[in-house]
C-alpha cells in the first residue's frame, strides 16, 4: 500500500489510452507522481517493458509481453492492471510469486468486438472489401453473395463477447449452436443457443466464429484435423487470439477452397508483415487487432484500468483482479 500516490511512478502503454477521452490522461497525471507513456504506438516486447518499467509502481498494460524476466525486474510494481480483457501475454505466476496484482476489465470491449465480428461476418458473405475495390476500378461484378439468414453459425468460446455476439445474431435468423466449457446454460436457454460438442459445433456451422481465451489447450486450436471437420465452404472469423489459429493450416484450407473465407482481427505475430502469405489471398479480410478501438470500448477500459490501478496502489481490492483468491 502507498499512503501518498504522489510518490508513484506509472507507465501506461495501450497506444489508444486516452485518446478518445482525455480526461483519462489529466486524471491520472492528477493522481500521481509520474506517467510514462508507450513511445512506440505499438504493443510492447519484453526487452522494451523492462526498460521502461523500472521504479514503476503501476502500469496499466496494453498487448505487451509481460514475461517472467519483465516482472522479475520490476522491484517496485505492485499491480498490473490490463486494458482489456487477456492476460495470455502475462505470466501470472511470476506476478504472483512477487505479489503483484493483476487486474483486467472483462465486459469493457464485449459490445464492440461483437460488433467488428458482425461485420466481418457480412463483409465475408457478400464479399465487400473486394466488389468495393473493384467498383472503383470500374468494374461492375455482380457475384451472388451469401445470406445469414438460416445459415447456422457455431460459437466456440460463449463468454462476455460470445453473448453479445449471439443476442445480435438473434436479428438476423441464424440458428446459433455454442461450445463453451463453463457455458451460462440459462443464457443459452434463454436465447435459442443450442450447447453441443467441438466436433459438432465444427462440422455444423456455415460461419464459425472464435471467442475462447488463448490456453494451453486452445493454443493453435484451429489446426489441419480442425479444419477437415469445418464444413466445406464455411468461413472462419477471429477476433480473439491471432495464437488460436495454425497459420499454415488455414493458408492451405484457404488456398484448396475447403474454406470459403476467413476475416482475422489478430495474427500470431503482430504486426503480421507484408510477405503473411495470408494476406495475399482476396478471400481473407485482415484488420489491425482493432475489435476494441471504438469511442465505447476505449473509455470503459480506460476507465477500469485507471481505477483498478489506482485502487491497489491506495491498499484498495480492486474491482476486477485476475490473480486474487
Amino acid at each position: 500500500m502507498i499512503h501518498d500516490l504522489k510518490s508513484c511512478r506509472v507507465l501506461v502503454t495501450p497506444t489508444s489510452y486516452g485518446k478518445n477521452d482525455p480526461r483519462l490522461r489529466n486524471e491520472i497525471e492528477a493522481a500521481v507522481g509520474q506517467v510514462i507513456y508507450n513511445p512506440f504506438e505499438r504493443p510492447l516486447t519484453s526487452t522494451e517493458v523492462g526498460a521502461l518499467l523500472t521504479r514503476c509502481d503501476g502500469y496499466i498494460a496494453g498487448l505487451d509481453y509481460i514475461d517472467r524476466a519483465v516482472i522479475e525486474r520490476a522491484d517496485q510494481l505492485k499491480v498490473i492492471a490490463r486494458y482489456g480483457v487477456g492476460v495470455d501475454r502475462i505470466d501470472l505466476s511470476a506476478a504472483a510469486e512477487k505479489s503483484i496484482v493483476v487486474t483486467n476489465t472483462p465486459f469493457a470491449n464485449a459490445i464492440s468486438v461483437a460488433e467488428l465480428t458482425i461485420g466481418m461476418m457480412l463483409a465475408l458473405a457478400r464479399s465487400i472489401p473486394a466488389r468495393a475495390a473493384e467498383t472503383r476500378a470500374g468494374g461492375w461484378l455482380r457475384i451472388a453473395g451469401v445470406t445469414l439468414e438460416g445459415k447456422t453459425v457455431g460459437l466456440i468460446g460463449l463468454g462476455a463477447i460470445g453473448k453479445q455476439v449471439a443476442l445480435r445474431l438473434r436479428a438476423f435468423n441464424c440458428t446459433l449452436i455454442a461450445h463453451d466449457p463453463a457455458a451460462d446454460a440459462e443464457f443459452a436457454a434463454a436465447n435459442r443457443i443450442e450447447l453441443a460438442a467441438l466436433d459438432e459445433v465444427i462440422s455444423r456451422a456455415d460461419f464459425l466464429l472464435l471467442h475462447c481465451p488463448l490456453l494451453p489447450t486452445t493454443r493453435s486450436m484451429v489446426n489441419a484435423s480442425f479444419l477437415a471437420q469445418v464444413k466445406p465452404g464455411a468461413f472462419l472469423i477471429n477476433t480473439a487470439r491471432g495464437e488460436l489459429i495454425d497459420e499454415a493450416a488455414l493458408l492451405e484450407a484457404l488456398r484448396s477452397g475447403h474454406l470459403r473465407g476467413a476475416a482475422l482481427d489478430a495474427f500470431a505475430l503482430e504486426p503480421p508483415g507484408k510477405d503473411n502469405p495470408l494476406l495475399t489471398l482476396p478471400q481473407v479480410i485482415a484488420t489491425p487487432h482493432c475489435g476494441a478501438h471504438t469511442d465505447g470500448a476505449m473509455n470503459a477500459m480506460g476507465w477500469g484500468a485507471l481505477r483498478d490501478c489506482l485502487a491497489v496502489l491506495r491498499g484498495e481490492k480492486p474491482a476486477y483482479p485476475v490473480n486474487l483468491k
